[in-house]
């Protein structure tokens, strides 16, 4: 047996390396293998620092037994979804229309055709709760290849249809109009949880997308579902009080049991959902997060090269939360009550409540002798934009110029480690090496995070770059009907589908965030066809932006940019400035905004400083008023300032 994965560039994959289940990676040989043995493809589909993929990989992967099985009736191919989105879109949809729900792994078989036929999630050595022993999961599957082809073929081609059919949505012609707006904000109110924060029940997932759309909405309802909601996540629990940053989800309603694995994009996301909050209402708190947060990424997620990694693990040795939970003995050499610890499982407990920051230091001094969760080091574009966003933004309004230069580094990276020849992006690189070509997302939320770059520094040449990929992801991936495709057109023929990117959830849709930086890109370049692109992306959603608004927020927060009287300020100024601190002091998402002086941008063209004062020129589709040189005329309340 060889080991096809050893050269992956997947944490994921090489994890898997040594089983003896005779892994492919989903390769061309891999499809021409099955075709030749006329056996089914299982695909089994998960990431790095996934719990239930590590338990079902140790109960049935590093079986002999399982892996002799799997190896006589199938082609066995392992795939890491943070790396091929496409792949992970199609089988999901398979998992989620035969189950009715999904999850990772995800084990799908598949065609040589390769159209999935039958679909689960994770599976146990032995039946319980209603879910198939994995072995007889395996011999019934291949049992019915061999004897049931006909069926077979039926259900691949109808399950393969309704993977199709999930491009196609509504009419360009939909009108985008303030009712959706209103519309949103009420049903998302009604399944809002006000005793604990956050929305539905049990798991809680973090809603950064829904906090951000509420804080465009400013209303009395939408601010009590924001501090609801941030106070509760804060409070301890998902929350890592000790090392700052968010776990993935809460298991319960309180936000207190967290499944512990920690996400880049979900910190990223949170930073920029409590900056904007602490912008807007003022409470310390939420400040003391984002820098909690932002201190938390840089110091465990930065690779060599200025690069942030991807995920660490929920489990240590095996053990999940094992790192990041303690016993009231262990507590009491750093002074802290242990009436703060909440049980969790093995005797250890989570700590929920308030530390001081000597508390924090010596707590976290000695968590940092343990042994630690596995990182997952390889770096995606579009979470490491994400990032940027919150990272660049976060050291500009917090004036830490030290996070401004680590957004540089960041920004520097993807556009230089992660780019092709073609100007094109890769999805990942790690360790020297990288991955396939990217995805929508990878140059939508990239885009996003240098146009907050352009804000931090001042310097154009991130806005340059933001709308070269803006208009470059356009033309790879825009569909004539409307919106944008997940992958390029002619990205892998193996993929039976051509999927989109479009629940905001857990992070922004590639289609929204696409659809937010063309209309953004479009003003400050006036650009209309470019504008009317990411319109088009939103129109096609209207059905959905009406039916399910909380799984389409940041789509709702471009139709909010979109339906704004247009706004755009030109600054003719440094970044931290007294002019340009007070024009871009308050939380303001609908107002477009360029430094210059730069002629080349067509906002920009002609600004220059006036008598050698800085200048903001205030404008409407290019169309200025008077510069004003004196902060106090620019009619902007000031930021808050609480510690």
């Amino acid at each position: 047996m060889s080991n096809r994965l050893r050269d992956a560039t997947s944490p994921y994959l090489l994890q898997h390396a040594d089983n003896p289940v005779d892994w492919h990676p989903w390769d061309d040989e891999a499809f021409a293998l099955a075709r030749e043995l006329d056996r089914p493809i299982l695909v089994s589909v998960g990431y790095s620092s996934c719990h239930w993929c590590h338990v079902m990989a140790h109960e049935s992967f590093e079986d002999p037994e399982t892996a002799r099985l799997m190896n006589e009736l199938f082609v066995n191919v392992k795939v890491d979804r943070e790396e091929r989105p496409d792949i992970d879109a199609v089988t999901m949809d398979a998992t989620v229309t035969m189950t009715g729900s999904g999850g990772w792994p995800t084990t799908v078989f598949i065609t040589p055709a390769g159209k999935p036929f039958y679909a689960g999630t994770y599976y146990p050595p032995t039946a319980r709760h209603g879910l198939p022993a994995f072995r007889d999961l395996l011999s019934a599957v291949a049992r019915a290849w061999r004897e049931q082809r006909p069926d077979v073929d039926t259900q691949a081609e109808r399950l393969a249809a309704s993977i199709g059919e999930s491009v196609v949505l509504g009419s360009v012609d939909d009108l985008l109009d303030v009712t959706i707006l209103d519309h949103a904000e009420a049903a998302i109110a009604r399944t809002y949880d006000p005793v604990n924060g956050g929305f539905g029940g049990a798991p809680k997932f973090p809603p950064a997308s829904t906090i951000e759309l509420l804080l465009r909405r400013d209303s009395e309802r939408a601010r009590e579902m924001v501090v609801g909601t941030l106070d509760a996540m804060a409070a301890g629990g998902m929350y890592d009080l000790v090392g700052g940053g968010f776990h993935r989800y809460a298991v319960d309603s309180r936000w207190l049991v967290p499944h512990f694995e920690k996400m880049l994009y979900d910190n990223a996301l949170l930073t920029s959902a409590y900056l904007h909050a602490w912008v807007v209402i003022g409470d310390g708190r939420y400040r003391t997060v984002v820098e909690q947060t932002v201190e938390y990424i840089l110091r465990e997620l930065r690779v060599e090269g200025g690069g942030l990694a991807s995920a660490q693990d929920a489990d240590t040795d095996g053990v999940e939360g094992r790192t990041f939970t303690w016993t009231a003995a262990e507590l009491e050499p750093h002074g802290v009550d242990p009436a703060l610890l909440e049980p969790f499982e093995h005797g250890r407990s989570i700590i929920r409540g308030t530390l001081s920051d000597d508390q924090r230091r010596s707590l976290l001094a000695e968590r940092e002798t343990r042994p630690q969760p596995f990182r997952d080091d390889k770096v995606i574009a579009s979470w490491n934009g994400l990032a940027l966003a919150a990272i660049a933004e976060s050291g500009r309004r917090l004036h830490r110029d030290d996070w401004v230069d680590a957004a540089v580094a960041i920004g520097a990276y993807c556009l230089t480690e992660l780019a092709m020849e073609d100007g094109r992006l890769h999805r990942s690189r790690r360790r020297g090496r990288t991955s396939g070509a990217g995805f929508v997302d990878d140059y939508a939320n990239l885009a996003h995070g240098l146009i907050e770059l352009h804000l931090a520094t001042g310097d154009t040449r991130w806005l340059h770059d933001a709308h070269r990929l803006t208009t470059m992801a356009a033309r790879l991936f825009g569909d004539p009907a409307g919106g944008f495709f997940l992958a390029e057109a002619d990205h892998d023929q193996k993929v039976i589908a051509r999927t989109k990117d479009l629940q905001d959830d857990p992070t922004p849709a590639g289609n929204s965030m696409l659809a937010s930086v063309a209309i953004r890109i479009g003003r400050l370049w006036g650009d209309s066809e470019l504008e009317e692109r990411g319109l088009e992306a939103l129109r096609v959603l209207v059905p959905a932006l009406r039916q399910a608004p909380r799984a389409f927020s940041w789509a709702l927060a471009a139709v909010d940019l979109h339906l704004a009287a247009p706004r755009e300020l030109a600054i003719i100024a440094t970044p931290g400035s007294a002019l340009a601190e007070a024009a871009l002091a308050s939380f303001d998402p609908r107002a477009v905004v360029a430094f210059g002086p730069d002629d080349t941008i067509p906002l920009l063209a002609g600004k220059t400083s006036v008598g050698g004062r800085d200048a903001v020129y205030v404008c409407e589709r290019l169309a200025c008023r008077a510069p004003v040189t004196d902060p106090d005329l620019l009619g902007y309340p000031p930021a808050h300032d609480n510690d």
